[in-house]
């Protein structure tokens, strides 16, 4: 790929946890085709895989007629995941801490955590015609 080639690909799923790992397989399918070093590849399949599970489970309740999108960017520098989801949105902020002792048990946040370890950003969007969309970021050049 050159400096500036961009490619951009997606895939929509209805909210059905048992599609999880089609979004999975069209992630590693993705990177691995363009080159993408699988170290990078496997972080960044583990995030979306997590990202694309809340989306499904927490933001679209499990309503297979709601969709998420799951999108790539792809340059000679870095990878753009979004997940596109179409629920009523949440607050980041208010998500517990899956570290604190009294989460350690619980499957509170562990989504957004793992994402949060194996990426290099991540932010959280309202997407304008309702749901959330989640966007994370990893370098294909690592310092």
């Amino acid at each position: 790929m050159s400096g500036t080639s961009r490619d951009s690909i997606e895939l929509v799923i209805p909210s059905d946890p048992g599609r999880i790992s089609e979004a999975d397989d069209f992630l590693e399918t993705a990177l691995r085709s363009r080159g993408v070093p699988d170290a990078i590849v496997s972080d960044m399949a583990i995030a979306a895989t997590e990202l694309v599970n809340n989306a499904i489970v927490h933001g679209n309740k499990r309503d297979a007629t709601k969709t998420v999108i799951l999108s790539l960017q792809i340059t000679d520098s870095e990878v753009v995941i979004r997940v596109v989801d179409q629920g009523e949105g949440f607050d980041p902020g208010q998500v517990p801490d899956p570290l604190a002792q009294e989460n350690l048990l619980r499957e509170v946040g562990r989504g957004i955590f793992i994402a949060r370890s194996l990426m290099d950003d991540v932010r959280y969007e309202r997407n304008p015609g309702g749901g959330m969309v989640v966007i994370v970021r990893k370098s294909l050049n690592p310092a």
